[in-house]
């Protein structure tokens, strides 16, 4: 199993998808990838929008696009894509397209059979057992949270360790320990912006600047850098 899982889209003042994109060139390979790509997070543009926006990406590293949205079989066409991408958004938006197709089993088989999958954001949140530690607004509703679960772990992609001044709220710690009391059995990743996980069948490595704070029930939270040996979240 082969995966790219990308905190953020777009680090403040940079062009989409610009910091991750050589880690895409390098993941994909030097040959033409023709990628599937699922555009349903995104709710205030359209789909043909975001599919010319990751199309325009793609193709300066060498590597082509096409949606699903387009597709006149959507299973079919996941069953005969090159590799999966799932772009950022509205995570619920995305889950409830993609459950409404009947694709959670196809895209789990062909990325379980070595097709490789790249997500950002909602679409990192979508290989995780569910979508229950996502930072969005349910503005739709799923018939179910459960997701792709291509791994045994969930992540909070965008992970902060603050609240802006003068916000007396919760702190994405306090919501992640609550997602853990309900949950004791699951383990969290807070992904930070600029980085990513990648998984090649059984090693996991963290890339970027910035470690991953890691939570386990009824354990102190901890910090996780690149030096460290990620694939112990990975399934036996």
């Amino acid at each position: 199993m082969r995966l790219l899982l990308i905190s953020n889209s777009t680090n403040a003042g940079e062009a989409y998808l610009d910091y991750p994109k050589q880690e895409i060139r390098k993941f994909l390979g030097e040959k033409r990838v023709n990628c599937l790509f699922f555009p349903f997070a995104g709710v205030t543009f359209s789909y043909d929008e975001y599919k010319e926006k990751v199309e325009q990406r793609f193709n300066e590293i060498g590597h082509g696009i096409q949606s699903v949205h387009d597709a006149e079989d959507p299973v079919r066409a996941v069953e005969e894509a090159d590799a999966i991408v799932v772009g950022g958004g509205n995570t619920f938006h995305l889950l409830k397209a993609i459950r409404d197709l009947n694709l959670i089993e196809p895209v789990r088989k062909k990325v379980q059979n070595g097709t490789p999958y790249i997500g950002w954001s909602a679409g990192s949140n979508m290989t995780c057992p569910t979508i229950r530690t996502t930072n969005d607004m349910p503005i739709v509703e799923p018939d179910s949270f459960d997701a792709f679960h291509l791994v045994d772990f969930q992540i909070n992609p965008h992970y902060l360790d603050s609240n802006p001044d003068g916000h007396a709220g919760e702190t994405r710690e306090d919501r992640i320990l609550e997602f853990l009391a309900a949950n004791q059995q699951m383990t969290v990743l807070g992904l930070r912006e600029g980085c990513m996980f990648k998984v090649e069948n059984r090693d996991m490595e963290l890339i970027g600047p910035k470690s991953v704070r890691v939570f386990k029930y009824g354990t102190e939270p901890y910090e996780m850098s690149d030096k460290d040996d990620f694939s112990i979240f990975l399934k036996d």
